[in-house]
């Protein structure tokens, strides 16, 4: 269940609630060092020198450390995911939460889990449920200032062994050119049915809780691809309109949904953020049928298999 659209922007306060799945497999490692002998914030990101939007968003969050921590050098980050960067896979999310860890580890500041949620959240507002395992709720909250706007665990990395996210890595998916900030915004001011989303998504919320809950397959992955296929046309409908999709990623919403059609039952859930890649949820004892309903899909470049995996944590100190 997605955020997309914050009432407050300065404090990253979002207009409705949102749920998560903390994936294994999938992760940023990243390290962060305070050199007083630095004249400018430095950020290595995936092996390369960052300048422009990724420096300037590293840059402002960690001035927000070092406020807190009263400190004045700048920084040494490098950081690097195993997965595409800034193609709809939540690299913001995952990027922000371990900048978040190391950050307050090296700044001396408080790094229990709701301490790193609520500093990730300024860097990206999903950061804030990517700090704990594996399925969480951002409570978007009303009070002005934020003080009921959090994110809490809602169940284990363990809670559900059965299910599992197929990530497909569709070839040659466009990188971000807009941050995904700066287009939602976008679709609060634009897209005509986005207050009818704000109204229904609270009741969803609840009916996929209660599908986590029970372990409910039946239930859960029609909810999932309901609250895609939604965000799917508010971003369409945003003026300009926003289109993440490629051929590819559509024939595998296809795919998915003939399987389901042929099965009788729902075998499996699409859903896709602002990217072009896919997440299919599904069980164990019926990834075999997925895979196979996938073969015919030209475009498909690699996929993941991953489930709920743990949150963030300290590797101990970088070596040389």
């Amino acid at each position: 269940m997605k955020y997309w659209g914050l009432r407050d922007p300065a404090r990253m306060l979002p207009y409705n609630s949102s749920v998560s799945m903390t994936l294994s497999g999938l992760r940023t490692r990243t390290s962060v060092e305070f050199d007083p002998e630095l004249t400018a914030d430095q950020l290595r990101l995936n092996g390369k020198i960052a300048t422009g939007g990724p420096l300037e968003s590293a840059s402002r969050f960690l001035e927000r450390v070092r406020q807190r921590a009263q400190l004045l050098g700048f920084a040494r980050i490098e950081s690097r995911n195993n997965f595409p960067t800034a193609s709809g896979l939540a690299s913001s999310a995952s990027g922000f939460a371990a900048l978040a860890g190391a950050a307050s580890r090296a700044a001396g500041l408080p790094e229990s889990p709701s301490a790193l949620s609520e500093l990730a959240r300024f860097g990206s507002g999903s950061a804030c449920r990517s700090v704990y395992a594996g399925y969480v709720e951002w409570q978007a909250g009303h009070r002005p200032d934020g003080g009921d706007c959090y994110a809490k665990p809602l169940f284990g990395a363990r809670h559900w062994p059965e299910l599992v996210d197929l990530v497909v890595i569709v070839r040659d998916a466009p990188e971000k050119v807009v941050r995904s900030q700066e287009s939602m915004q976008l679709s609060v001011e634009s897209a005509l049915e986005y207050r009818a989303r704000q109204r229904a998504l609270p009741r969803r919320i609840g009916l996929l809780r209660r599908a986590l809950r029970l372990r409910e397959s039946r239930a859960l992955f029609p909810l999932v691809m309901e609250e895609c296929d939604e965000f799917r046309h508010i971003c369409e409908s945003t003026d300009p309109p926003l289109d993440y999709l490629t051929r590819t990623s559509r024939d595998v919403i296809a795919a998915v949904e003939e399987l389901n059609r042929e099965a009788g039952r729902p075998i499996a859930g699409y859903t896709h953020d602002a990217g072009a890649h896919l997440h299919l949820f599904t069980l164990r004892g019926d990834l075999r049928s997925v895979r196979a309903a996938l073969r015919p899909v030209q475009g498909i470049a690699r996929s993941y298999l991953t489930s709920a995996g743990p949150g963030g944590r300290y590797l101990g100190r970088r070596r040389g």
